[in-house]
């Protein structure tokens, strides 16, 4: 079998296993990364740019440190995407939208990419995003839609949707994305790949999203144990995000393999609220007992508040409409309508009703806090529903209106700022693939990867055959 149809299908992980021992090296990973990006990205547009020259410069780069044994990092030589929503120096960053000039300085990066290049991670491209990463689908007005490999009539989640479909059809292995409301976890839930939301301000960013405090960066992958490496390179603190935590640098691969007996998990199908699909139900509850099987204490708990949509909406307009206002106004009728809709009705917000919200969230942070004394993790769906025709900003056939009306599981943990990941716990009987999402206390994302570990061992992730 040719060596690059191997490494095709391996994890970070792998890989550097094979450049260690001189069995494979970046080079040869990555060419056969960017062949896979040239055979299937026509399908699923995943990438908006792909740059094979910097690329494979990288590669060899990265070749000639693992010859010397003297790599920078353990993803030394790994193929790596970056959303484009996220500063790369010489790549332009549209941000899925029209109303960026491509042709401005494009000379720093932001403080995420910088780590992952000078781990000597080889990126190979930009991955695609709805305009200003604003909503749970990954379609723009300025690169299309981009599409599920479960079934290509069906959405991939959003926003962080290209890079979760990279990763679900192996188009490289480490993918950087950004989750503002659940855009890592969404796509993750609907394409059956892995994807942690860190605890705000784990991730530095760098220029601050527009949606403020409720934004975060994090790996989406294959395997836990990438996502774990991946974390332990960009979970640095930068001088340039004033919020970034000032901790000292962790190894997130350290104790992932320690199991989860005596661990005391909260099981939530629907946070008390939610409508959810029997079939998510049933897999997910099937799942929560796998882990309870291998030693968790697992017990039916809802975590308590009432649903926080209309507190969430007011922070995410807001944004929206402090994006918008930075546009020059002759360029609005390029906007995705959607995004002007909601830009409108931030505009329009009181200032009273969002101080409000804003104290609203800091309650909702403490009841979370108090939560997890009790409990180690959380519990939940990744999502009520399986993945729908691409096309809606919701699934047709109801009355919902925008997207937030079919993620409550994910926009609440953005509130509380806390570690939550989304890891495949199974298929619907129509093949497509289910997340359970599992939630820990601020600063324990060791424990949130500790779990997805344990059931990734019990429950294996399935890529489409593709």
């Amino acid at each position: 079998m040719p060596v690059a149809h191997d490494l095709r299908s391996m994890t970070a992980s792998e890989l550097v296993h094979l450049f260690r021992t001189g069995a494979a090296s970046p080079v040869e990973a990555t060419r056969a990364a960017l062949d896979r990006i040239d055979k299937l990205n026509s399908r699923y547009n995943a990438f908006c740019l792909v740059d094979d020259e910097r690329a494979m410069d990288a590669a060899h780069g990265a070749e000639m440190r693992w010859r010397k044994g003297e790599p920078l990092s353990y993803i030394d030589g790994v193929p790596t995407t970056i959303k484009d929503i996220i500063l790369t120096t010489g790549w332009p960053t549209l941000r899925g939208s029209q109303t960026i000039d491509p042709a401005q300085d494009w000379s720093e990066d932001a403080p995420a990419v910088a780590r992952l290049r000078e781990a000597g991670a080889v990126l190979l491209g930009k991955t695609t995003t709805p305009e200003f990463g604003w909503k749970a689908i990954c379609e723009s007005p300025l690169t299309g839609i981009t599409r599920n490999p479960w079934d290509e009539r069906r959405t991939s989640g959003g926003s962080s949707g290209g890079a979760a479909v990279a990763a679900a059809s192996r188009m490289g292995c480490l993918h950087l994305g950004t989750d503002g409301g659940g855009s890592i976890r969404i796509p993750c839930g609907f394409t059956g790949v892995f994807g942690i939301k860190p605890t705000f301000g784990l991730v530095p960013a760098y220029p601050l999203s527009p949606f403020g405090t409720i934004a975060h960066l994090g790996p989406i992958t294959a395997s836990v144990e990438d996502a774990a490496r991946m974390l332990t390179v960009i979970g640095r603190p930068d001088h340039r995000d004033w919020y970034s935590l000032p901790h000292q640098p962790r190894d997130f691969t350290i104790g992932i393999k320690q199991g989860v007996r005596g661990l005391r998990m909260a099981l939530s199908l629907d946070l008390g609220y939610a409508s959810v699909d029997p079939e998510i139900r049933a897999l997910v509850e099937s799942a929560a007992g796998k882990l309870a099987e291998a030693g968790a204490i697992v017990q039916r708990r809802d975590p308590g508040f009432a649903d926080p949509i209309e507190l969430f909406n007011v922070l995410w307009f807001s944004g929206a409409a402090s994006i918008r206002s930075a546009i020059a106004r002759e360029k609005w009728a390029l906007l995705d309508p959607g995004f002007d809709r909601i830009a409108s009705l931030g505009e329009a917000i009181d200032h009273m009703e969002y101080v409000r919200c804003v104290n609203a969230r800091a309650d909702l942070g403490l009841q979370m806090a108090r939560f997890h004394r009790e409990f180690d993790v959380l519990l939940t769906p990744t999502l009520p529903i399986p993945a729908f025709e691409t096309g809606h900003l919701a699934p047709q056939g109801t009355d919902q209106t925008n997207w937030t009306h079919w993620t409550p599981f994910s926009f609440p943990f953005n509130l509380t700022q806390q570690p939550a990941a989304s890891i495949p716990c199974g298929f619907t009987s129509a093949g497509l693939p289910v997340g359970m999402q599992i939630v820990a206390a601020k600063y324990q994302e060791d424990l949130v990867l500790r779990v997805a570990r344990a059931f990734e061992e019990l429950c294996p992730i399935r890529l489409p055959a593709i």
